[in-house]
């Protein structure tokens, strides 16, 4: 699949996980990073779908430690979460 196919992919699975919280959380870090990732953090990123969004949630927020094989510099610039987009802000997107 080529780059741009699995961008767009990827993005929409990002932007529809099923509650506006998780939404924001995943679809934002995925339309803030993923810009510049190669073919590892992309990999990362299609692996980290997989996960319950409470998880992933979690992991972000600092509940719960990502498990090894999501844990790394992408999990922590997942947790800055200076990339959610505010409902009514110029940044956010409608979806």
């Amino acid at each position: 699949m080529d780059r741009a196919h699995l961008l767009k992919r990827l993005g929409f699975r990002a932007w529809h996980r099923g509650t506006r919280e998780a939404d924001y959380l995943i679809g934002g870090f995925f339309d803030r990073y993923s810009p510049g990732w190669g073919e590892a953090e992309l990999a990362w990123f299609e692996a980290l779908l997989v996960e319950d969004d409470v998880d992933v949630m979690a992991w972000a927020m600092g509940v719960k430690p990502a498990p090894e094989a999501h844990d790394g510099p992408l999990m922590r610039a997942m947790q800055t979460l200076d990339y959610v987009p505010l409902p009514g802000t110029p940044a956010s997107r409608a979806h």
